[in-house]
């Protein structure tokens, strides 16, 4: 298992998140989105652009901007 940054994750590519690597309000506000480490998550989209990306992440859909994307850390199968 590879461990790589959330903005390298392709389309459809699903992981667990180990480590979010931001503190202060930006990464308060990611933890209580749920994006906590060991939680799964699988990207479903990507704007033309490449930004934001959409994550399914436990049974809902949440969006984030590549600088977001940037502090969190997955495991990828």
């Amino acid at each position: 298992m590879a461990v790589i940054n959330l903005r390298e994750m392709k389309i459809n590519q699903t992981g667990t998140i180990t480590a979010v690597k931001v503190g202060g309000i930006l990464g308060r506000r990611i933890r209580e989105m749920g994006l906590v480490p060991g939680t799964t998550i699988t990207v479903k989209q990507r704007a033309p652009l490449n930004d934001p990306v959409a994550l399914r992440v436990m049974g809902g859909t949440l969006t984030l901007r590549n600088n977001e994307a940037e502090f969190i850390t997955v495991e990828v199968e």
